[in-house]
This record gives structure tokens, C-alpha cells and sequence, in this order.
């Protein structure tokens, strides 16, 4: 499952860990706290996001 990042206009950027199926829609920070209503979180795209192509024929080995 890989981990998604959240802004919240209280608490700021938070990770969450979920299914690629679920999304969330109110900060789990608020809804712990109490506040009510919690606020609506908006999903953003997470820097640095990255992967590695491994085995022959791929751009690291000059592309053969």
C-alpha cells in the first residue's frame, strides 16, 4: 500500500498510509481533536517520488 501526502489548513502537510481505493476527506488530526467540522484535506502530488528500472537495456546502460 503506498502512503499518501495531505494538506490540512490546521495542521499543515501529513502522511498517510492507505489503499490506492480510499481517500480521505477530513483530517484525522481534527477528528481526534474534536473539532467540528473537521476540515476537508486536499491530496498532493509528494516530491521526490522516484523509481529504478533494473536489468540490461534501460537508459543506464546507455540504452542497448
Amino acid at each position: 500500500m503506498p502512503t499518501y501526502l495531505y494538506f490540512c489548513k490546521k495542521h499543515g502537510e501529513f502522511e498517510e498510509f492507505h489503499s490506492i481505493k480510499e481517500k480521505l476527506k477530513f483530517c484525522p488530526k481534527c477528528e481526534e481533536e474534536g473539532i467540528k467540522p473537521p476540515n476537508e484535506v486536499e491530496r498532493l502530488i509528494a516530491p521526490g517520488t522516484m523509481f529504478i528500472l533494473n536489468g540490461s537495456g534501460w537508459a543506464k546502460d546507455n540504452y542497448h
